[in-house]
């Protein structure tokens, strides 16, 4: 026994054979387990073998597209399955990426399309865990989903082996592999190795798509640089070379360099001078050396210099980049082109020089007038007299419109510019535009061609004329006087367009993009009287409608044509948010007159403006006495209030608050004080307009007109009547059934508002507007709540209304007064 065990050739023999799988056949079971040992060892190896096949090959690539594709082939390669299938989700649990494998396109629509293929996808979607199904179809039976009917060629049964994808512990997507080869079950090494897989598989993808996230940053990095309008040059730190130039560098430096020479080669001649004054030529050292390896610059405007003279001010930044070790790796200046803004202040400067001298000369006008007229010594006969009265009206005249131009300006360029706009009937606007055009000096023929089924604009009527007066005189100051200016309209759909074209001097091309520039006049003749502010007015005007204006010519001495867009109006009878159609405020035989209440303290002032309501057909209520202008609202019911701002013993904004207490009516203040703080104020208390003095009456009526269109078309002492409602304008009284209803501020203007437009819809933008003064983004909620309370308040059944209509998504609206046929609107 000891020479056995102590034989060493034969331990070594066993050891061989043990390691080798081989040992001396003792039996048959021992052969069997052997052979299974032997089987399985080599199924493993030839697992780990593919395995690692599969993981080197979804890591030979980083692009996603490729990654994800490499993963579902090798998945499939790896459980020798027919069809594979890979979903991928984003942060909220949405699909954000789909591929197949074995399948056609055609094959892959017929799945997507499947009727129960959103049942079966969310549940698949969900799995936490692995899954092996030998008959997908009867599992779904099971579980009660949509019976699943597979496109063609996928075969009945079907296995199904899924594993989930999860990145950084949250769960991801999941790859299904199905219908292994020869029709066999997946087992369970089948699984062990997808699971597997799928683990290495899910860095793999969050590696590749965090690398697309980076490339499309850097991609995004690159254009933003790249179409930058500043321009950009990255130089090494170490050598002075530029790197790289943006598009816009090349732009600025292309006015320097040589024809033929790159952009690098400027940085070796010019010379740079900074705003110290000192200067640095780039032949003796890099624009690094010069700037400070460390330096950085902020804002700093410097002249760029060639040998032959030729220069470019530019705004320059630097800031230099480190590396991790602190040392300056490379340094990043960025160059602004100043030259355009070079131009503009030089044409602003023009513009102020043009201003002061427009001001200087109609104000020696009438000082000199004004001087005449006072002084003792001279004796003026009556003509002499009148002449120089007339002197100081146009003079005036003349300054009001440049300031009211200046001011418009500042309007447009902060957004604030006023716009009313309302149906207005193209044909009416431009005769009234015409009248104005003739009346004030316009010599040249105008010939109007408007097509007869025009339909109706959502304008502003001043503002509109102010854009075609401007159009008008712009045509007449470059087109002889013997020739006409056309002005032609087109039904565009959504908007109609309106032309305005003359036989002038025409307009080079390259001044067309320029014209609606502020300052922008078409060359240095025109000097006298323009401000070049008429055609920036013009497109700020025409921008706030909603419309765009344009410039057309076909070149010097073929005239031009000025087109703008208007918005189209709402045919449908819906009220627009902005304004509203009313009667023209003019006095007619056997209709009632429209009382004008003028509250100011100064006598000259009031007899102005009464003269101007009397003109202008209103019935003027006029006082001194803020006390005596609250019983004036009381006994006359006037339809709107003209009030000073500075009252003797009260302010003008109080007064306006005493009065709409009384009666709601739309208030314009009167005042010589134009700061904008004041205006702003009135406004914020509710004012309708502000009028800064001087003023002509012609502007005047326009701006009561304009009031008395937007504000609520109330009847001065009839009151309304809707079945038994009862709504008694000039007490602020509501009755309902015999019974005063108690209604609080908003209940009543809402009430108000609904029935000054009685039949008509009302939108919610207007009612925000008009109720709540605020704009069409306001919330919807609180408009709701009184329409319900004021329902329950009148006793009106929100299912079965009688008194207040609702237009789903569009707003409200009430039923006509009986006089007008209630009854069959409550019906329809």
């Amino acid at each position: 026994m000891a020479g056995v065990a102590a034989d060493p050739a034969r331990a070594a023999s066993r050891r061989r054979r043990e390691r080798t799988g081989w040992l001396p056949i003792k039996g048959d079971g021992e052969m069997e387990r052997a052979d299974e040992l032997a089987r399985e060892n080599a199924a493993l190896r030839e697992r780990l073998s593919r395995l690692s096949k599969a993981s080197l090959l979804i890591n030979e690539s980083l692009d996603f597209d490729t990654v994800l594709q490499g993963v579902l082939d090798s998945a499939r390669a790896l459980t020798e399955a027919r069809y594979g299938v890979i979903v991928l989700l984003d942060n909220i649990g949405g699909i954000q990426n789909f591929l197949t494998s074995g399948l056609t396109a055609e094959e892959v629509e017929q799945l997507i399309q499947l009727p129960e293929g959103p049942g079966l996808f969310e549940y698949l979607g969900k799995i936490s865990a692995p899954l092996r199904l030998s008959d997908f179809h009867k599992h779904t039976r099971a579980l009660d989903l949509p019976e699943f009917n597979p496109p063609v060629p996928i075969r009945l049964p079907l296995s199904l082996l899924a594993a989930p994808l999860r990145q950084q512990g949250e769960y991801a997507g999941a790859i299904y592999v199905s219908d292994k080869i020869g029709g066999r079950d997946f087992s369970d090494a089948d699984e062990e190795a997808l699971v597997m897989f799928a683990s290495q598989a899910a860095m793999v993808i969050t590696n590749a798509r965090r690398y697309r996230e980076e490339q499309r940053i850097r991609a995004d990095l690159e254009t933003l640089i790249t179409t930058s309008p500043v321009g950009v040059v990255v130089l090494n730190a170490e050598t002075g070379e530029a790197t790289s130039f943006n598009r816009e560098a090349v732009r600025i430096l292309e006015g320097l360099r040589i024809p033929g020479d790159f952009p690098e080669a400027l940085l070796k001649v010019m010379t740079i001078q900074r705003a110290d004054g000192w200067e640095y030529s780039l032949e003796e050292g890099s624009l690094v050396q010069i700037l400070g390896s460390g330096e950085t610059v902020r804002a700093e405007e410097i002249v760029l210099t060639v040998p032959d003279g030729r220069s470019v001010t530019a705004l320059m930044n630097a800031t230099p980049i480190q590396s991790e070790e602190g040392a300056v790796v490379s340094l990043v200046v960025t160059f602004q082109d100043m030259t355009e803004m070079r131009e503009l202040e030089r044409m602003r400067a023009e513009f102020l020089a043009m201003v002061s001298h427009e001001l200087r000369s109609p104000l020696t006008s009438v000082k000199g007038s004004i001087t005449t007229l006072l002084d003792p010594s001279i004796m003026l006969n009556s003509a002499e007299t009148l002449q120089f009265h007339r002197i100081i009206n146009t003079q005036t005249d003349r300054m009001r419109e440049l300031i009211a131009d200046l001011l418009d300006v500042a309007r447009i360029e902060t957004g604030m510019l006023s716009i009313l706009s309302k149906p207005t009937e193209v044909a009416v606007l431009v005769d009234e535009a015409r009248n104005a055009f003739q009346t004030g000096g316009g010599r040249h023929a105008l010939q109007i061609d408007l097509p007869a089924d025009l339909p109706w604009i959502m304008a502003d009527q001043l503002r509109m004329m102010q854009v075609l007066s401007n159009l008008f005189s712009n045509a007449a100051k470059h087109s002889p006087h013997t020739s006409p200016i056309r002005v032609s309209a087109n039904d565009g759909g959504a908007h109609v367009a309106i032309s305005v074209s003359d036989e002038g001097r025409g307009i080079p091309a390259a001044s067309l993009p320029h014209l609606f520039r502020k300052f922008s006049r078409l060359d240095a003749e025109d000097k006298g009287g323009d401000t070049g502010l008429g055609l920036s007015i013009c497109k700020g005007i025409v921008e706030a409608h909603g419309g765009r204006i344009w410039a057309e010519s076909g070149g010097p001495g073929l005239g031009a044509r000025f087109t703008f867009t208007v918005p189209t109006a709402d045919e449908s009878g819906y009220v627009s948010p902005v304004a509203q159609p009313a009667a023209r405020p003019v006095r007619r035989a056997g209709r009632e007159q429209t009382h004008i209440l003028a509250v100011d303290d100064d006598p000259r002032s009031l007899k102005y403006v009464r003269d101007t309501l009397v003109k202008a057909g209103y019935t003027p209520v006029v006082t001194g006495d803020p006390q005596e202008a609250l019983a004036l609202m009381h006994e006359k019911k006037p339809r709107l209030a003209l009030l000073d701002l500075m009252l003797p013993g009260m302010d003008g904004i109080e007064l306006m608050k005493e009065i709409r207490a009384i009666r709601e009516v739309p208030v314009i203040f009167l005042s010589a004080y134009g700061q904008d703080q004041l205006i702003v104020r009135a406004f914020d208390m509710g004012a309708a307009d502000y009028v800064v003095k001087p003023f002509s009456p012609t502007e005047l009526a326009a701006r009561i007109r304009g009031a008395l269109l937007k504000g609520p078309a109330l009847k001065s002492s009839d009151p309304f009547v809707l079945g038994e409602l009862v709504i008694d304008y000039a007490t602020r009284q509501v009755t309902s059934e015999g019974r005063q209803v108690r209604l609080t501020a908003i209940e009543y203007r809402m009430l108000t508002e609904l029935s000054a437009h009685a039949g008509r819809i009302l939108t919610y933008e207007y009612l925000l507007n008009r109720v709540w003064g605020v704009g069409s983004y306001g919330d919807l909620r609180p408009m709701r709540t009184v329409i319900s309370t004021l329902r329950r308040k009148l006793g009106d059944d929100a299912d079965k209304p009688a008194y207040i209509f609702t237009e789903p998504r569009v707003g409200y609206r009430m039923g006509r007064a009986n006089s007008e046929g209630a009854d069959a609107d409550a019906a329809g």
